[in-house]
């Protein structure tokens, strides 16, 4: 995509959603932290239900270490890697109490020094908890950004510097909610409903899936149309955030 389209795209994604944020359950930085870390090879709707209970009585890092590793494991069971979590939530907390005063640290590299916190979990926490203008690309992210033609890249990293430099203001702290929002819902992975895509017309993807019960052949592409040409036909003006 060039420049204008790459634009155009986020309008779009932000015109359809204003105020995009993450679906995880959490109360503060620290309790946003757990819930990522609990996300890995999960859905967030499966760690919500796990972490309710769990974040009704556990909201700072002291009180998860004096609940225990058994407890916690026994809370988190039904989310996948629950035995790996429950050891990485303890030795996090323990962490955070030793070397960060029980704060959740606003760097990257601090935080990729804690038990269980890779990259993706940082950027999704300095962006969530600290309103940094970082890309988490998760396996949502990394799909929409290839098969759309945004920012295309062989591995997560790639893709990440890849939207570093491609998205433009005022969309870069959001633009990572956006594009896992849309490929969760829109640009599903077995079969995209390309048929009520607010971006169908700027994406590469071909062919394009049709709506439920036509023809392949019918489906539309379209060629991408400018922001002017949008508003012009009703399109609501560019948000400004």
């Amino acid at each position: 995509m060039n420049r204008e389209h790459v634009f155009e795209f986020f309008r779009r994604l932000a015109e359809e959603n204003p105020s995009p944020t993450t679906e995880l359950e959490y109360e503060n930085p620290y309790t946003l932290l757990v819930a990522v870390v609990l996300s890995a090879q999960a859905t967030d709707a499966s760690v919500n239900i796990a972490t309710r209970p769990l974040f009704a009585r556990v909201k700072t890092p002291e009180r998860m270490v004096a609940l225990g590793e058994a407890k916690v494991r026994d809370v988190i069971k039904t989310i996948g890697l629950f035995n790996t979590k429950a050891k990485n939530v303890i030795a996090l907390s323990q962490a955070l109490i030793r070397d960060h005063d029980s704060q959740v640290p606003g760097t990257r590299e601090e935080l990729e020094k804690l038990p269980g916190v890779g990259r993706k979990t940082a950027n999704v926490v300095l962006n969530t908890a600290f309103h940094q203008e970082t890309f988490a690309v998760d396996t949502h992210i990394f799909r929409v950004c290839n098969r759309t033609g945004l920012a295309p890249g062989k591995d997560v990293l790639k893709v990440e510097l890849r939207l570093e430099k491609v998205v433009p203001q005022p969309f870069r702290l959001n633009a990572h909610h956006w594009l896992i929002l849309h490929g969760r819902y829109i640009c599903k992975a077995r079969k995209p409903e390309c048929w009520r895509c607010p971006v169908i017309d700027l994406c590469r993807y071909k062919p394009k899936t049709p709506p439920p019960g036509t023809k392949p052949s019918v489906a539309r592409t379209g060629n991408p149309r400018s922001s002017a040409t949008r508003i012009a036909k009703g399109r609501k003006p560019l948000l400004q955030s």
